[in-house]
């Protein structure tokens, strides 16, 4: 019997308890793409991308040079010098596919490592704002996460943040 009256008395008490509290909420990707850091790591993000992408295209030109030799030359070639040129190619290919394959790799890490400091700075400014409100908590309003905030009980807090990374 106790259960239930503790349970009865929780569930009348919650709703209270919650209208008591107040929260913030904000853009996370707003803010976060506003931050002078985050766009000197998207700076250096897109240089390394671009060094890749170089780098790329430079394979691809090769490729493509030795397979136009290959297909010029095929009819004239000796078996076996024939055999050696297809596998040169295949090897190369396979380099230039394993090459791509460990770039991608390389950049997803990149900008994991760049933008965690980032990621920290804005966490860290968001904690505090939040322990000097004091909130009960701030919701994340990106991705359509929260379609609803009653501007009553909460405080859209995007430009305080944004003020405080400066």
């Amino acid at each position: 019997m106790t259960k239930k009256l503790f349970l009865i008395a929780t569930l009348i008490a919650l709703p209270m308890m919650v209208a008591a509290q107040r929260f913030g909420y904000f853009s996370y990707d707003e803010v976060l793409k506003s931050m002078p850091d985050y766009i000197e790591a998207q700076n250096n993000i897109n240089t390394l991308r671009q060094q890749y992408d170089n780098e790329m295209k430079r394979a691809e030109n090769e490729f493509n040079n030795k397979y136009e030799e290959f297909l010029e030359g095929q009819r004239s070639f000796a078996p076996s010098i024939l055999q050696k040129r297809q596998a040169e190619l295949q090897e190369l290919m396979e380099k230039n596919i394993t090459f791509r394959q460990e770039t991608e790799r390389l950049l997803k890490q990149a900008e994991q490592e760049a933008y965690e400091p980032v990621r920290k700075r804005l966490n860290a400014i968001v904690q505090e704002i939040g322990r000097q409100r004091g909130y009960a908590f701030i919701l994340n309003t990106d991705n359509n996460a929260c379609p609803y905030v009653d501007s009553s009980m909460a405080e859209n807090i995007t430009t305080l943040i944004k003020d405080a990374l400066k």
